[in-house]
C-alpha cells in the first residue's frame, strides 16, 4: 500500500444535538453538547487512518488550547503530524455544529481561523510526505492557491489525487483540470455544474457536464443513495447499503478517506467506490465527527 498525504483542514467542533435545525430567527431547545476534533483535512486523514492507510496531513493550527484537541486525535489514530505547527496569534478553526436528533442532517458554520493561513510554502516544505505517498486527498477548507500547489505537487511526484470541493466554491476550470477524481456532493455538485439533482438521473447528468470541466472523473455522492460515477465511457451508479443514520456530519469525509485507502492499495476507481460508499454509511452510526470514522471490522459488518 502507498501513503496518502492530506492537505487541509483541522478544528474544534463545538456539537448539539436539536429536535430540528433552527430556520433564520428561531431558537430551539438542544441536548447533547460535545467538544472534539474536526476539520475536513483532520477527519479524512483520521478515516483514512481508521481503515488501514499510512497517512501524513500538512495542516495549521492556533497557538490556543483548542490545538491540542485535534491533535492529540490525530495521533491516537496514527496520523503523522509533523507537518502541522502551531501559528502565533491566530486561533485553531472552530466549526458549530446542529444536528437534526430525528433525521441525522445538520448545519454548520465555520471559523477558518489559522486554516486560513495555510500557504503554498508550507505545501511544498512537506515535501518529503508527497515523494512518500501515491494519493492526495485535499479540500477546500484551505486557500486555493494553497489547494493548486498541492494539486501541482501530486502531480509532479505520480500521485493520485482526489479533491472534495467542499464547502461549495467557484472553481476555475485550470484547477479542476489538474484533478484526478472530483468527489462533489449534490449541493456542491449543483453549483459546480449549474444543473439541478433530484434524482440519480439527474446526478448522472449533472456529474457527465461537470466532468467536461475537468481531465479526470467525477464523483457525485448523494448521501443514503450511494454515489454517481461519471467516466469517460458514460456513468455508473454505485449504491449504499441501508442504514437508519444517527448522524451525517462526517459521512462525506468518511466517503472520502475510503476512497482514498482503496486506491492506495491500488483497486481500481470501481472497486473503490464500493468500499467509499460502505464507509460514509458507517460513519452516521455514531454521533460527531472524527470519532465517528468506520474501521474496517464497520465495514465487514455492514458488508454482511
Amino acid at each position: 500500500m502507498r501513503d496518502i498525504v492530506v492537505v487541509g483542514s483541522l478544528n474544534v467542533d463545538v456539537s448539539l444535538v436539536a429536535s430540528k435545525i433552527p430556520r433564520p430567527g428561531e431558537t430551539v431547545r438542544a441536548h447533547g453538547l460535545t467538544l472534539g476534533p474536526g476539520g475536513k483535512g483532520g477527519n479524512q486523514a483520521i478515516g483514512a487512518a481508521r481503515l488501514g492507510g499510512r497517512v501524513h496531513i500538512v495542516s495549521r493550527v492556533g497557538d490556543d488550547r483548542f490545538a491540542e484537541i485535534p491533535l492529540q486525535s490525530l495521533r491516537q489514530a496514527g496520523v503523522d503530524t509533523t507537518h502541522v505547527h502551531a501559528l502565533p496569534g491566530q486561533h485553531t478553526g472552530t466549526a458549530a455544529i446542529v444536528v437534526d436528533s430525528e433525521s441525522g442532517e445538520n448545519s454548520i458554520a465555520v471559523a477558518a481561523g489559522a486554516n486560513a493561513a495555510l500557504s503554498p510554502e508550507h505545501v511544498r516544505d512537506a515535501i518529503a510526505a508527497f515523494r512518500a505517498s501515491g494519493v492526495l486527498l485535499v479540500q477546500l477548507e484551505a486557500p486555493l492557491e494553497t489547494v493548486e500547489a498541492a494539486l501541482d505537487l501530486a502531480a509532479a511526484h505520480g500521485l493520485v489525487s482526489i479533491l472534495d470541493p467542499a464547502p461549495a466554491l467557484e472553481l476555475p476550470d485550470a484547477l479542476l483540470r489538474k484533478v484526478d477524481v472530483l468527489t462533489p456532493n449534490r449541493t456542491e455538485a449543483e453549483a459546480l455544474s449549474g444543473q439541478e439533482i433530484h434524482d440519480v438521473d439527474t446526478a448522472a447528468a449533472a456529474g457527465s457536464a461537470l466532468r467536461e470541466r475537468t481531465l479526470g472523473d467525477v464523483v457525485v455522492t448523494l448521501a443514503a443513495e450511494g454515489c454517481i460515477w461519471a467516466h469517460a465511457n458514460g456513468f455508473q451508479h454505485i449504491p449504499a447499503p441501508a442504514v437508519r443514520a444517527l448522524d451525517a456530519t462526517a459521512a462525506g469525509d468518511a466517503f472520502n478517506g475510503g476512497l482514498a485507502v482503496a486506491l492506495a492499495r491500488g483497486e481500481s476507481l470501481g472497486q473503490a467506490l464500493h468500499h467509499a460508499v460502505c464507509a460514509g454509511a458507517a460513519a452516521t452510526l455514531r454521533r460527531g465527527a472524527a470519532e465517528a470514522m468506520p474501521t474496517p471490522e464497520d465495514l465487514d459488518r455492514l458488508l454482511a
